[in-house]
């Protein structure tokens, strides 16, 4: 007899995002594990609510709604993380003994895709490693961030023979890579595109992707990086969070006419 967790990507904020196989997850689960991050990102979790509600059809399954533990802030992240995520694994670990039974099945739901950017599969491993309680997991692809992004810009994610590199706003900081002609940026809290030193650059940003508050702005990153910064800013003030992705890209030589992307310049403000 052993538990099962199925590990469930939701999509970026829109309830239509779910597959039918993660419609189909979430009515095998006996139970729902919803985190609480705070009351400004209490949205995040209404929204989980609403997609259980519109897609369960089982009259049967629990919402669990836990507290997530603060990470703390040091100068040793890695170490920081690592110990957040061991926390996160002892809360999951005492929720399956408590909440479902030996062979029972647990649903945790992951923004965007469980494969980027996203820690929930680490975390079962330490859980797997801990070896405290017996169960095996499964992995449900979600539509990510960055394919709402690429979508409602109308751009492919790679150029024709162009690599892109998949980085946070920590590591663009300090530096963009010469290898690299195209950056997708995630996780940047100190708006490292500021500091990209490539004025000709084009930038395609998106903010709360897939919800009613989605914004969206491009063009050219010299004459646009002062407009998101502000637009951030006001976002923020306003919904106490933001969620934000960019694409960035060099100005390529050798690309045909067809194969450049034109900027759709425009912005969607709720």
């Amino acid at each position: 007899m052993t538990r099962r967790v199925r590990v469930i990507g939701i999509g970026a904020g829109n309830p239509e995002h779910l597959t039918m196989e993660a419609v189909n997850a979430l009515n095998s689960c006996d139970a729902l594990f919803l985190p609480r991050k705070g009351g400004e990102k209490d949205f995040l979790v209404r929204l989980r609510e609403q997609i259980c509600g519109r897609y369960i059809t089982r009259k049967d399954p629990k919402l669990v709604h836990f507290d997530m533990p603060v990470r703390r802030k040091d100068s040793n992240y890695p170490a920081a993380v690592d110990d957040w995520h061991l926390a996160i694994a002892g809360i999951y670990g005492q929720l399956l003994a408590e909440e479902i039974g030996p062979e029972g099945t647990a649903g945790v739901l992951v923004w965007g895709d469980p494969m980027l950017y996203d820690s929930t599969i680490r975390i079962m491993e330490h859980l797997r490693d801990r070896g405290r309680i017996a169960f095996d997991y499964d992995v449900i692809p979600g539509i990510s961030s960055l394919q709402v992004l690429c979508a409602r810009h109308r751009i492919p994610l790679n150029r024709i023979g162009q690599p892109v590199e998949i980085t946070t706003g920590r590591r663009l900081a300090q530096g963009w890579t010469t290898g690299s002609a195209d950056v997708a940026v995630m996780l940047d809290g100190v708006q490292a595109y500021e500091g990209a030193g490539e004025p000709d650059a084009q930038i395609f940003w998106g903010a709360y992707l897939g919800t009613e508050m989605e914004i969206l702005v491009s063009g050219r990153l010299g004459d646009v990086a002062a407009e998101i910064s502000r637009l951030r800013q006001a976002a923020r003030a306003k919904h106490g969070w933001i969620m934000d992705t960019y694409l960035i890209r060099r100005p390529a030589s050798g690309l045909t006419a067809q194969d450049e992307t034109v900027p759709l310049n425009r912005e969607d403000a709720a």
